[in-house]
């Protein structure tokens, strides 16, 4: 049981020592501390996940209790740590990337003055990331949930005398509140439904909740919104408002404008939040509530529905970015939509699958980023770049094995492929193969994102490592590979980027699946899309690897063989052209639609209500009459004796006239 509490409790311990003590202990123990503490988190995560998930043993779900922790009516929530192969799973995929991180932060963060509180930040990030994965409960998971934002916030705007940093922090920040506003409902809805929010009461008491086919009229349950809900309608809202908490947390379509603007923190903070471990929390929390969502198949649609437009709409944005790290952000927000997709359509084990061959190429690509900027005095613009091959050839050949690995390259109808390979064709051949009523849409909306995808890591390689450099002569003078301690995290990362897919594929989606599982996810008995997707169509299976090669060839064509081809493409097709420059206008959108009318109403409830009226008539008003009465009576004090005895004799006059008239009335 101490092994569970050590991989919970020792990052906080190293976020703890680094952010309290940093400046006595200095920057250097600090890094040590804490990378030394993940260190050893990583190693025992991976006993673990041997000893939980791979073992042939059936383990009942582990739960190792903490401390007792709300008693109050209904609701009786202890912290506990709940332990079982979809946490198992998280935890080395979290901690995995974490330590990694931590490692390449030590040569990356080399000459930032503020490296103590960077690493406090990061152990932070990565206790609340395990709070939230190990949750026995919904408002534990809220608990970490709300850590890794208010983490996040403090990454994103590390430098925090950028404006551009202190702003994108705050639109995370902000955007986050907005799917969390959903999320915290979504809880109620449960209490209200189930009577707890433990895990093992809902989950027990979610197959017997929904009526029998052709029973009797359904009873009111629940009040949402002015909607009097049944069972059925009850259990789709409160799925529903879990997973508006998921597209905040997750980026999905309409919550996703905050991601790329995430790209202000340092790197190694894009690679922590779009890897493993922030980004990946609403596929989690959709996964470990599977045995609601797969009872309501209304609910399973907006999520596929929102998954496939995802991955579409993001994609396209991908396309024309120039900025190197905003290319792969755009490019995790496309393959979060390809989780969302595998989770709307019922195969849940495919969304964790890709979740977990994701976490290291994409760790993987983020962390190559930063070596091609390190190397390039900090550039981040691609179009300064090119023919930096000779010079970073480590760097170079890890993002070639990072690209090749999400594209998806292999030999199809063969176990001989990158990791992406196997995760995405899974994805794509279970949407074609399960019985969504929107399976044809997301189907194809995900074959497009793969060429797009395939074309815009292809045309991030090419415009970086390939051609004449576009840089200064200064700054290729200077072009230099990044020490050990940031190549070595990239090394390892490669090595799940090559064999995550091909070692792990049987036992996430395939033979293994129950064996492998447990029962962690839970699915309907109608539901064999672990059978089903094997038998779709030859053609199916090859249009991920059709739509790869496409891709390539035609980055290839328009940045190796005709370089000139993208500009006049640009000229030609000016209006899509800007339109997918601009993101779709979303930022433009928001800002009219809710940041300017907010600004609007806070500047006339400031200088009308505040300024006009309350302090007007309030304090200054007061302190105005106050003020003038005060100065009257300051008058009347002269200071001459005879003007107070004149007063005093006119008083007494006018007393005696009253006594002697006012008497007779």
């Amino acid at each position: 049981m101490l092994i569970y509490k050590a991989i919970v409790f020792l990052p906080l311990i190293g976020a703890l020592i680094a952010g309290l003590f940093g400046r006595q202990i200095g920057a250097k123990a600090s890094e040590y501390v804490t990378t030394g503490l993940m260190i050893i988190v990583a190693i025992l995560s991976w006993i673990v996940f041997f000893n939980v998930a791979m073992s042939h043993e059936a383990h009942e779900v582990i739960k190792v209790p903490v401390l007792r922790w709300i008693q109050s009516g209904g609701i009786d929530v202890e912290w506990a740590l709940r332990v079982d192969t979809l946490t198992a799973v998280m935890l080395i995929v979290v901690n995995s990337v974490s330590t990694l991180v931590h490692v390449y932060s030590i040569g990356y963060m080399h000459h930032d003055p503020h490296r103590p509180r960077f690493f406090a930040y990061l152990s932070l990030f990565t206790f609340a990331m395990l709070m939230l994965v190990t949750s026995d409960n919904l408002l534990q998971m809220f608990f970490g949930w709300e850590g890794v934002g208010l983490a996040s916030y403090l990454l994103i705007g590390f430098w925090f005398k950028k404006p551009s940093a202190s702003a994108a922090a705050m639109k995370a920040f902000i955007v986050n509140r907005v799917g969390d506003f959903g999320f915290i409902l979504g809880i109620g809805c449960v209490f209200v439904m189930f009577g707890s929010i433990n895990f093992e009461t809902i989950f027990a008491a979610a197959q017997t909740y929904l009526p029998a086919e052709g029973a009797g009229s359904p009873e009111v349950v629940m009040n949402l919104f002015g909607m009097q809900l049944d069972r059925s309608h009850a259990l789709t809202g409160a799925c529903l408002l879990l997973f508006m908490g998921a597209m905040g947390k997750s980026a999905q379509f309409l919550l996703h404008t905050w991601l790329p603007d995430a790209m202000e923190g340092p790197t190694p903070v894009s690679a922590l939040i779009h890897a493993a471990t922030m980004v990946t929390a609403g596929v989690f929390l959709v996964a470990r509530m599977s045995p609601l969502f797969e009872l309501s198949p209304d609910a399973l649609t907006v999520v596929t529905l929102v998954g496939a437009i995802t991955a579409f709409f993001a994609a396209t944005v991908g396309l024309v970015q120039n900025d190197i790290k905003r290319v792969i952000a755009y490019s995790t927000c496309s393959q979060l939509g390809y989780m969302f997709v595998a989770l709307g359509v019922g195969a849940y084990g495919a969304a964790i699958f890709h979740l977990f061959t994701h976490a290291f190429f994409k760790a993987l690509l983020f962390l190559c980023a930063g070596s091609v900027i390190h190397a390039v005095d900090g550039e981040q613009d691609m179009r300064y770049m090119g023919g930096l091959r000779p010079h970073i050839k480590v760097t170079f050949a890890m993002m070639l094995l990072g690209t090749l690995a999400i594209t998806g390259v292999g030999i199809p109808f063969t176990p001989i492929g990158f990791a992406g390979f196997f995760s995405k064709d899974v994805i794509i051949e279970a949407t074609y193969a399960s019985h969504s009523p929107i399976a044809g849409f997301a189907f194809a909306m995900l074959v497009i994102a793969a060429l797009f995808t395939s074309f815009y890591s292809w045309r991030l390689m090419f415009m970086t490592f390939f051609g004449k450099p576009r840089a200064s002569a200064d700054v290729m003078h200077h072009v230099h590979e990044s020490p050990t301690v940031m190549l070595l995290p990239l090394v390892l990362l490669a090595i799940g980027a090559i064999f995550a897919g091909v070692v792990f594929e049987g036992y996430f989606f395939g033979h293994h699946y129950a064996d492998f599982w447990k029962g962690a996810l839970f699915t309907l008995p109608e539901n064999e899309l672990v059978d089903e997707f094997h038998h779709v169509p030859a053609w199916v299976a090859l249009s991920p690897f059709v739509a790869m090669l496409i891709g390539f060839v035609t980055a290839w064509y328009m940045y190796i063989k005709n370089p000139s081809a993208p500009k006049k493409l640009a000229e030609q097709q000016w209006m899509l052209y800007q339109f997918l420059l601009n993101k779709w206008y979303f930022d433009e959108l928001y800002d009219f639609l809710f940041v300017r009318s907010s600004k609007a109403l806070g500047r006339f409830l400031w200088k009308k209500g505040d300024v006009a009226t309350i302090d007007a008539y309030g304090p200054n008003g007061v302190a105005a009459s106050v003020a003038g009465l005060t100065q009257r009576v300051v008058r009347l004090q002269s200071g001459y004796l005879y003007h107070y005895a004149f007063a005093m004799l006119i008083g007494v006059a006018a007393l005696i006239t009253w006594m002697m008239l006012g008497s007779s009335f």
